[in-house]
């Protein structure tokens, strides 16, 4: 038996053993208000008319849905009817996710109706009424789960003629039956495999629009790893749903198809998929592929490339970028009079920059092949990837500021010969590489939606684009390494570039200091406090390191000190790096400091429907604690008291989705927004406007304007 099926057993014996305590409990007694309520104020004999069964649920509380997921009981209606009578079964509304912990539920909150069809004999006498009475029960749960039974009952008197509509239920029930979900006009089919299905959907409902929030609810519990993301592919002619698979696929016998709702956000519909090939059309990503000529595809490519290189450019004015250029100014400072050793330095920081760039674009493509929700700056979602960053930031700064050297002991054997340039480019090389890990999390302006297409294409494509941002982040460093007349600017060579360099070791404390806050985002305060105590091993091992340099240079061995340095390091990385971490202090990671004046709310795709289905208009601002320029954003654009005014005189909702740790759903709209990374801004217009995309850099002005706009 699975630990699903004890979990359930588990819980239908509390229902047994709890029930009969709550029998007492009908009506409004409990957590849920409990009423059997009709579209009609009368009934004819031998007609139709239609039921609901009324949850008015206790705020905080909920119910469950007919699929309760990981746990939970499905809410229940049992009648007492004359004979005669006939009831259908409960219409089911759309439900919501209820994560708890490790288990996804299906359920209601706040309140729910649930229609039922009602058909009279016959036989039945007008000028007569029937009672129909059962009783309703729910599991109901918050903290804990509560069994309540509640007593229902509804009398109706029998007419000859057409009944009048009952004007306070009536359109409630007719509401509840139009968002009901049905069948519609839609083909389904479902590839299974060891580890994912493939649930493929085409038809008039799924072409055009933004699905990117569609969601699956199995009618079978055991038909999907229910906790697990769904990731939604769109296409032309409708969308791919990736799903894991659960129990019954693992059996020795799986379904063949696979029932359930879709739900895309303002509508739902019922779906019977079968097995079989995926349907053309269901995914990849814009309009149907009309064949491109060659002309026309090297015309896109360029004009990607050219976004992207300008993007690259971009990129070393961002804030994400200044920590390092510190390191570019002390190799540009000892190199300045020296043509060709500037031309080495140049060479080997473009190709640091270039490499960088293909690998952690090649990590990117391969990994959303796999059918990974990730985007660009995935590695600071990664904690162990902050902490060792954290630490080689910590190293370089330590090493600008004297503490040891490197390189120095290559370049003495090598003397004058061409090897003594080989520390230098080597530097050159690791700047490169340093500065895109740390700084290409942040995407600058023509920079997005370059990766966005890239991201849609092929590899080779791909990484020419990726490729162009290289040459774009790499190139002013590398125009002025081949431009001696510029290089004559600088001052000669001297006693102040030894206090230049440690001047420029600073930021880079700074961009350690910001990687120690990521990662205290990201985990909790044990892991803070074990990177910390490596953040010491690290320092300590930097100072043996250059006691053992210098007792190397008045011709001692050195030895334990450099051994020691690194049984340290490794000592260090390890205890910072490797899991588990605990889970951070809040629900939600941090994503910065709020915004003063602003209240926030966590974005999640129900909530945002939510909103815009009442009205309001909606900010919504995707940002990561890793994302220096979200940062910037918020302190200089978002924090002022004349933006919080207007956000109150608009009632504008502000919504925040934090991707500072990986997160699919957040993935999936950057992805349905053509964007790889953060930071995003939606701005949703009253009345259920779509959404205006706002620059990636933010004025005070921008965003009084877009405020302005959307309350109109």
């Amino acid at each position: 038996m699975t630990r699903l099926s004890w979990m359930k057993l588990a819980i239908a014996g509390l229902w047994l053993i709890l029930a009969p305590a709550a029998l007492a409990d009908s009506g409004p007694v409990g957590h849920v208000k409990a009423e059997l309520v009709a579209d009609h104020q009368a009934i004819v004999p031998g007609q139709t008319l239609h039921l609901a069964l009324s949850q008015q649920i206790e705020p905080g509380w909920h119910t469950y849905w007919r699929n309760p997921g990981d746990s939970g009981v499905a809410t229940s209606l049992k009648l007492d009817l004359p004979a005669g009578w006939s009831a259908g079964p409960l219409i089911w509304a759309t439900p919501k996710t209820l994560r708890t912990g490790p288990l996804m539920d299906y359920g209601y909150e706040g309140a729910a109706l649930l229609p039922m069809t009602l058909t009279a004999p016959t036989s039945a006498k007008p000028g007569t009424s029937v009672t129909l009475s059962g009783v309703a029960s729910f599991l109901v749960c918050k903290d804990v789960c509560v069994p309540q039974d509640s007593t229902v009952s509804l009398t109706l008197p029998v007419v000859a003629s057409a009944p009048v509509p009952d004007p306070s239920w009536g359109p409630k029930i007719q509401a509840a039956l139009a968002e009901a979900p049905r069948p519609g006009p839609l083909d389904a089919h479902l590839t299974a495999t060891a580890t994912a299905l493939k649930l493929s959907v085409t038809g008039a409902p799924v072409r055009g629009g933004d699905f990117s929030a569609a969601y699956f609810y199995p009618y079978d519990p055991s038909a999907i790893d229910q906790p697990q993301p769904e990731t939604v592919e769109r296409g032309p002619d409708g969308l791919t749903l990736t799903l894991a698979p659960g129990p019954a696929f693992k059996s020795d016998k799986p379904p063949t198809g696979l029932t359930g709702v879709l739900d895309l956000g303002g509508r739902a519909y019922e779906i019977d998929a079968v097995s079989g090939a995926p349907l053309a059309g269901a995914a990849g990503l814009g309009s149907p592929a009309a064949p491109q000529s060659l002309a026309e595809a090297s015309a896109n490519l360029i004009a990607a490339m050219a976004f992207a290189f300008l993007g690259g450019l971009i990129l070393n004015l961002m804030p994400c970028v200044f920590p390092v250029l510190s390191m570019k100014a002390v190799a540009l400072a000892g190199h300045a009079h020296s043509a060709a050793a500037g031309r080495t330095q140049g060479l080997a920081f473009l190709a640091g920059v270039v490499a960088t760039f293909l690998a952690l674009a090649g990590l990117l493509i391969a990994a959303r092949a796999a059918g990974q929700a990730v985007g660009w700056g995935f590695q600071l979602q990664s904690p162990q990837v902050t902490a060792v960053l954290g630490l080689v930031m910590l190293l370089v700064a330590l090493n600008l500021s004297g503490l040891f050297e490197v390189g120095a002991g290559l370049q003495a054997a090598a003397g004058n010969s061409g090897l003594s340039r080989f520390g230098g480019a080597l530097g050159s090389l690791f700047t490169g590489v340093l500065a895109v890990a740390v700084a290409a999390p942040c995407t600058a302006p023509f920079m997005a939606p370059a990766i966005g297409y890239a991201l849609t294409q092929s590899p080779l494509v791909s990484l020419s684009i990726f490729f162009a941002l290289g040459l774009g982040m790499a190139a002013p460093f590398a125009l002025v390494a081949f431009a001696p007349p510029l290089l004559r600017w600088l001052p000669r060579p001297g006693a102040w570039m030894e206090v230049f360099k440690k001047a420029m070791a600073f930021p880079m404390y700074a961009t350690a200091a910001w990687l120690v806050w990521v990662f205290s985002q990201q985990v909790g305060p044990l892991g803070l406090a074990r990177l910390l105590a490596a953040v010491v091993l690290v320092g300590l091992a930097a100072w043996l390191y250059g006691r053992a340099q210098e007792a190397r240079f008045i011709g001692k061995r050195g030895t334990a000190g450099f051994i020691a340095t690194g049984v340290l390091v490794l000592t260090a990385v390890t205890f910072a790096a490797l899991p588990p971490f605990d889970a951070p202090a809040g629900a939600q990671p941090a994503a910065g400091a709020a915004a003063e004046g602003l209240t926030s709310e966590p974005f999640t795709p129900d909530r945002l429907a939510a909103l815009r289905a009442s009205g309001r208009p909606v900010f919504v601002n995707f940002t990561a604690a890793w994302c220096v320029t979200c940062q910037v954003n918020d302190k200089l654009a978002l924090s002022s008291a004349k933006v919080a005014d207007a956000f109150r005189n608009a009632d504008m909702a502000y919504l925040k989705g934090d991707w500072t740790n990986r997160d699919p759903v957040i993935a999936q709209v950057l992805a349905a927004h053509g964007r790889a990374g953060v930071p995003l801004y939606l701005v949703y217009g009253a009345g259920g406007r779509e959404a205006v995309v706002l620059p990636q850099i933010l004025t005070e002005g921008t965003v009084l304007n877009a405020v302005r706009a959307a309350q109109r």
